[in-house]
């Protein structure tokens, strides 16, 4: 659990950012993360379109520059994109300078006022310096599609389990992922939408 919901003291860390928006109202708001790549990317938006359902994908701008177009896509198809910096740096291992020139050099690529970081780690004063440019998405259920130690099954359970109102949920639109992810997340959205829950986008 202190990883696919991160706990409150943790949370507290990171003022300022978002991990779930606190509604009454039966709603999710799915987010990917590490595209886009069109192995993996194209297959996700075919699939979202199919249940006319809007996400916010965290891209990382290298990405970005190797496939333009489906990050274009993306955009035409009516989703939202936000920086996930231009290397996936952790922001724990580097400089706060070194991470911000990063970020910034993401943003010639992605036109956004959003971020998240990369596994979620930030040194206190690049979540200040960054916190003054981007509305910073962290998340309240991350699936663990990529963890070579879950099967596509607990990923599936992993959304059962912790999904709760206004839960930001991350699945990634990544190779590393993709295996679990293309059967986890069919079956995440039917079980949402069975429960009940309508999918919104970050605003």
């Amino acid at each position: 659990m202190l990883i696919e919901r991160p706990p409150f003291l943790y949370r507290l860390l990171f003022k300022g950012t978002h991990w779930r928006f606190h509604t009454e109202e039966k709603c999710v708001y799915l987010t990917f993360d590490d595209g886009p790549v069109p192995e993996v990317t194209l297959w996700v938006l075919d699939l979202l379109d199919k249940y006319g359902i809007k996400a916010m994908f965290f891209c990382v701008a290298d990405n970005v520059r190797k496939y333009p177009e489906i990050y274009q896509q993306v955009i035409a198809r009516g989703h939202k994109v936000g920086n996930h910096t231009f290397h996936h740096l952790q922001g724990w291992k580097m400089d706060t300078e070194t991470y911000l020139q990063d970020v910034k050099q993401a943003a010639e690529l992605i036109d956004s006022s959003y971020f998240r970081p990369p596994h979620g780690h930030l040194r206190f004063p690049q979540l200040q310096a960054l916190k003054k440019r981007y509305k910073v998405i962290m998340w309240d259920v991350v699936t663990r599609d990529y963890s070579r130690l879950m099967t596509a099954e607990q990923v599936f359970c992993n959304v059962k389990k912790y999904t709760r109102n206004g839960s930001v949920i991350v699945f990634h639109d990544s190779l590393k992922a993709e295996k679990k992810m293309k059967e986890a997340l069919p079956k995440s959205i039917e079980w949402l939408l069975q429960q009940g829950y309508t999918f919104k986008l970050i605003e």
